[in-house]
């Protein structure tokens, strides 16, 4: 396949909403706003849209430039680059990291589709506090629903796929981002009209350097590295079906924007509304899946309130789990020579694998554990500390020290007047921070630090 046939986005705005997609998930919505709150609020956000500037937005534009520059997968992207080299050997790492992050990531996916049915069905309303922690932990505990739920998802998700690049990944993320952007606005105006919202608002915005720790910090750059999915090659991807006339550095900033305004606009949409019905803010599933219920419960119109919620967090999931699914999916079809159609079943049956294992650790698999972490956590783990960081490091080394600087300079300037500032920063940034930063999230993680 070479690079004059090769599909690509069809408009700069839908490779925007295509790439702002792959980066938004449900990481912005329950993780980031916790995170802040308990780490200094106004402070925390500062030091992590310093982490996104020295961080996110170089390694993002590393991947961009080794994507564009070839109009290929990442391994047939390092053969073009480096010839003769074995350096192509390394995208393996980025494939693996996408399918496990899929397999684990689409289990999550499918609580949201349940989520949906029980909201639309009228299954969320009239319970207690403590009953939603019940019926979460019914729903979790049961293998042939969590099961069911998953495959559901990803038999959309890949139905998707399987429109194509324009008709399928760009035409769903112009249609989803945008009215992900407007519930985001409506449900932030509904929760700043609650009573004592502003309890909320200080929260995660009021900063308090004094509970800013050293792990605060680690957390800051590990959540711009991660909330912008890098280090698994999925923006080198979408890279390669952007235009060459496509602004890159300008493209970046914005995708780093609206990733992190998603985040942002998340947090005063829950605490708000935490804190006006008195209950605590939390991280992750409890939050989500618990909490958020019970208030909509409370709240006037709670019926139609859970519904678009759980409609925003399907679109945030599907767009995430499209680019991840595209990573494995353009690299058998170009390597192996295979049919996109092909390629889509290869890929959803490698997932489904890892997605049920994920389904059933909750389960009838509850007591398979490994390093004190059921499969579940431990795909979790692996993509997050493992592949997504290696894959980070190699590509902000790979491009900030062995790439031609002229390809550098081709592609960020388009092949037209270069600004020298973008150029020293992005190579600056990613020889000397990038990696520095990734080495001490990994050093942290794996609690060496």
């Amino acid at each position: 396949m070479t690079a004059k046939k090769r599909l690509g986005f069809a408009t700069r705005m839908g490779a925007v909403a295509a790439t702002v997609g792959s980066a938004v998930g449900l990481g912005n919505i329950w993780r980031f706003p916790y995170e802040a709150g308990q780490n200094g609020g106004g402070a925390f956000i500062i030091v992590y849209l310093i982490c996104v500037l020295l961080l996110g937005i170089p390694v993002m534009l590393s991947e961009f430039i080794i994507g564009r520059s070839t109009h290929k997968n990442m391994m047939g992207a390092l053969k073009q680059l480096s010839p003769g080299s074995k350096v192509y050997g390394f995208s393996y790492v980025c494939i693996a990291g996408a399918i496990v992050t899929l397999g684990f990531y689409s289990v999550v996916c499918g609580w949201v589709i349940e989520y949906l049915v029980q909201a639309v069905s009228g299954g969320l309303s009239g319970h207690t506090p403590e009953e939603y922690s019940g019926i979460f932990g019914d729903f979790v505990g049961s293998a042939w629903q969590c099961t069911l739920w998953t495959v559901a998802f990803l038999a959309i998700n890949f139905v998707v796929l399987s429109r194509g690049v324009q008709k399928g990944i760009e035409r769903v993320s112009s249609v989803m981002m945008p009215l992900l952007f407007i519930l985001l606005v409506i449900f932030c105006v509904n929760s700043l009209m609650l009573p004592n919202s502003w309890k909320g608002v200080e929260f995660l915005f009021s900063p308090d350097f004094s509970k800013l720790t050293w792990k605060g910090v680690v957390d800051a750059m590990g959540q711009a590295f991660m909330s912008l999915t890098l280090g698994i090659s999925g923006l080198v991807t979408y890279a390669s079906y952007f235009k060459d006339e496509t602004p890159l550095a300008r493209d970046a900033s914005v995708i780093a924007v609206l990733d992190t305004l998603v985040a942002v606009l998340a947090g005063v949409v829950i605490f708000p509304a935490v804190f006006s019905f008195g209950m605590q803010p939390e991280a992750g599933p409890k939050l989500v899946f618990e909490i958020l219920p019970s208030i909509f419960q409370q709240m006037a119109g709670g019926y139609i309130w859970a519904i678009l919620f759980f409609v925003l967090l399907f679109f945030a999931s599907l767009t995430s789990t499209i680019s991840l699914s595209e990573i494995p999916i353009v690299f058998i079809s170009e390597e192996f020579h295979m049919s996109r159609n092909r390629s889509i079943c290869w890929v959803a049956g490698l997932t489904l694998v890892i997605a049920i294992l994920s389904a059933l650790s909750f389960n009838v698999l509850s007591d398979v554990v490994v390093w004190d972490m059921n499969l579940f956590d431990l795909f979790n783990y692996a993509a997050s500390n493992v592949f997504m960081l290696l894959g980070g490091l190699f590509t902000a080394v790979y491009v900030g020290w062995f790439l031609d600087k002229r390809i550098i300079a081709d592609q960020l300037s388009n092949r037209d007047h270069l600004n020298k500032a973008v150029l020293n920063y992005t190579v600056v940034c990613l020889r000397y921070v990038a990696p520095v930063a990734v080495i001490v999230i990994f050093l942290y993680c794996v609690g060496v630090i």
